[in-house]
């Protein structure tokens, strides 16, 4: 997996390349968490672009940021999700709390 992240506003944008499973999700939660806490941020967009799998090891570490960023009123939001990843999120009710945009200029303008 690869992450890379820059920040526009008060909004971590973080890039996921690869895979967010069992193997990776420690590696995910350590680099969103470490860049929310040392940088001025609010809110947290995820571009899901490169995110080939998402198993419930990946849900779990998605869950536990959107814990983090809305206790402090922040929003959590993914942009450009694949077909199986969506699929994942409808069956674990993630849309249900994160909401989702076609384009990180749509999600950014949004907030």
């Amino acid at each position: 997996m690869e992450l890379t992240a820059n920040i526009t506003g008060n909004i971590l944008i973080c890039r996921v390349k690869g895979e967010l499973d069992h193997h990776t999700a420690e590696e995910f939660r350590t680099f969103v968490d470490y860049n929310m806490e040392n940088n001025p941020v609010k809110h947290l967009l995820l571009d899901l672009t490169h995110l080939s799998f998402m198993d419930s090891s990946g849900i779990g570490a998605l869950i536990g940021r959107y814990k983090k960023v809305s206790s402090t009123g922040g929003r959590v939001m993914v942009v450009n999700e694949n077909k199986q990843v969506s699929r994942v999120f409808e069956v674990s009710g993630i849309y249900e709390i994160i909401k989702s945009y076609s384009s990180i200029s749509k999600a950014i303008n949004d907030i």
